[in-house]
């Protein structure tokens, strides 16, 4: 039987669980996009092409589609703070290798180590979110990984511009911080409940309760197009703005990434109250328009344009993921939770990983400049049908009924 997520633990201080998986759910996200300024550096220190970049990049996705696969739901069987915890240590982990990477090789370890980290650290501090607040929960989760991937972005910019080892710092730091979120965590709240059918749990499942097939279906399409331009702009951006402006400068790039994540983050709190069919329309609407002034921008190679039109690409792109999280995470009961956010992950980094890995090898032959021009073309027209097409759905059903 679930414990009460409002109460502490015997022996253990006050504590506000959503303040605390906020900030670690953040940190997570954080540290997912910290490689993302780095990776021109890395593809000129080791001689690397766009495609094992791209490739470097992906294989953080397929590593934490993985766990979610295996270990998805795992926190509704052994809790929530144990699970967060093993979490945090692969995470520590995933960091130390970064800091020894001396080649591809290494990379390739630490965002594989990375990725299960993350996957496993999302389902289950998400789940734990909700437990604590349904509403708040929905939000926080919406929140914290884009703030955490904009800060992330930026500060990592920032560090290779201004500060000492370049390849080195941003993780060194992120390590003590992981190092410090794994001793605090034993000072929360649990705020999930244990249950028998934790091996059998670990069988690789798709979880989609039968209430939320159809809802899910309809916004699919949609998530689609919203994480294949999440992919976009956390692989291949910083290339692409040093590519059509010549501009070295990692702030430069990693201003234009941190652009869509921050303007994603306020979205989200400022349409928080808005319904979920409201901000998918929205979402949409501003993603279809931001894309076609970053396309611009990136022809008159311009970034104050590129920036302009990934804020509002943002906006869109934050609101989506909103509306989408909206439509069907209130559907779940409290035990269906972790596993349906598995599955939404997994159709969500699968949309992350794959169209990135094909850019990699337009980039490779067409150049950064025609990858995105065909890359936003597809992302708008996939957007776009889906809305038109969950919209026709709703007036048969009307029809219907």
């Amino acid at each position: 039987m679930f414990s009460s997520a409002k109460s502490s633990e015997s022996g253990s201080p006050a504590a506000n669980p959503i303040a605390f998986h906020a900030v670690t759910l953040a940190t997570f996200f954080g540290a997912s996009a910290a490689p993302t300024p780095l990776y021109r550096i890395y593809q000129e220190s080791f001689a690397a092409s766009p495609v094992m970049m791209t490739g470097i990049f992906a294989v953080y996705a397929f590593a934490l589609l993985s766990a979610l696969l295996v270990a998805g739901s795992i926190s509704d069987h052994l809790g929530r703070k144990p699970v967060i915890f093993g979490a945090l240590l692969l995470e520590i982990v995933a960091m130390a290798l970064f800091v020894v990477a001396d080649a591809p090789s290494w990379l390739i370890a630490a965002r594989i180590v990375q990725g299960l980290a993350t996957g496993i650290a999302g389902a289950s501090i998400g789940a734990s979110l909700v437990d604590v607040d349904r509403v708040k929960g929905q939000l926080v989760n919406s929140l914290a990984p884009l703030i955490g991937m904009a800060v992330g972005a930026l500060g990592t910019s920032a560090l290779i511009q201004y500060g000492p080892f370049p390849l080195h710092l941003v993780y060194g730091l992120l390590l003590i911080g992981f190092v410090l979120l794994a001793a605090v965590i034993w000072l929360t709240p649990e705020t999930g409940g244990k249950r028998s059918g934790a091996l059998s749990s670990l069988k690789p499942t798709i979880v989609i309760p039968d209430q939320i097939k159809r809802p899910l279906a309809r916004v699919t399409p949609i998530n689609i197009a919203n994480w294949a331009l999440g992919g976009f702009y956390l692989s291949l951006m910083p290339s692409l703005v040093a590519s059509v402006t010549g501009s070295r400068a990692p702030l430069t790039g990693g201003a234009v990434v941190a652009a869509l994540m921050a303007a994603g983050a306020i979205s989200v709190f400022l349409r928080r109250a808005c319904g979920a069919r409201s901000n998918v329309t929205f979402g949409v609407s501003a993603t279809t328009v931001g894309m076609l002034i970053v396309v611009a921008g990136t022809h008159l190679a311009n970034v104050p344009v590129m920036i302009i039109g990934t804020l509002l690409t943002g906006a869109g792109f934050g609101t989506s993921f909103l509306g989408i999280m909206g439509s069907i995470m209130p559907l779940a009961k409290a035990d269906e939770r972790a596993g349906l956010l598995s599955a939404f992950y997994i159709q969500s980094y699968l949309a992350f990983s794959l169209p990135a890995m094909a850019a990699g090898f337009l980039a490779k032959t067409l150049g950064y400049q025609a990858t995105t021009d065909i890359y936003a073309a597809v992302i708008i027209v996939t957007a776009v049908a889906g809305l038109m097409a969950s919209r026709e759905r709703r007036v048969e059903v009307s029809a219907v009924s």
